[in-house]
């Protein structure tokens, strides 16, 4: 297979990127953007920039503002809850799956991605910190070959990913260390009921952040 027919379409890339600007903080939710300047922002044509939009739209992490704008929602207390929910429900499974099924070499790949999350914690880097922490459990989560669970879990980031920001904004370097290093032991020990345990405990901090953060007007 040549490099050209392996190449991906430019829709699919224009899609990532603009998902990754919602994920990893580059677009604050609220903060309206216009469509022209998402073109200029990600180097795209207006077809495959009005496609992401539509598509992101559908999985709720845009929301159409007119004139030609759109931006990142902002969450509400309500949605939180029912975003806590089912994120507590499907990240721990997706975690448990995801254990008997670890390599060693996977686990210092999670490992390695911690390690970049503090280092970008410590610097101060908020969309350092975000993409690291996105790309720690989604690592974790593809071990569990559940695609289904997977896609549930990637559609609830995308509601969710962007408060973070809010988080990191309010609290900045005062936030709870995160459970990553008891989630990798538990890995090392063979221990799928701890890895779960960790992973939830690991959610359960965040949200509780986002919901102070929620109730304090942030």
């Amino acid at each position: 297979m040549d490099a050209d027919s392996r190449k991906i379409p430019s829709h699919e890339v224009t899609y990532a990127r603009l998902r990754d600007m919602i994920l990893f903080g580059h677009l604050a939710p609220g903060a309206p953007v216009t469509i022209q300047g998402l073109i200029a922002d990600l180097g795209a044509g207006m077809t495959p920039v009005r496609e992401a939009i539509r598509r992101l739209t559908a999985e709720g992490a845009l929301l159409p503002q007119g004139n030609r704008r759109v931006a990142v929602p902002e969450l509400s207390a309500e949605m939180l809850e029912q975003v806590a929910f089912a994120r507590l429900a499907i990240e721990p499974k997706l975690a448990e799956l995801a254990g008997p099924k670890l390599t060693a070499v996977q686990i210092d790949r999670l490992e390695a991605i911690d390690g970049a999350v503090n280092r970008a914690i410590a610097a101060g880097k908020l969309p350092d910190y975000l993409a690291g922490n996105h790309a720690f459990h989604f690592a974790l989560y593809e071990a569990a070959e559940a695609p289904v669970l997977l896609d549930l879990a990637r559609s609830l980031w995308l509601r969710a990913g962007p408060s973070l920001r809010a988080v990191i904004d309010r609290y900045g370097r005062d936030v709870a260390p995160d459970l990553h290093r008891e989630a990798i032991a538990a890995m090392r020990a063979g221990d799928a009921a701890a890895l779960a345990e960790a992973i939830r405990r690991d959610i359960q901090q965040g949200i509780e952040h986002v919901r102070q953060a929620l109730a304090e007007g942030h």
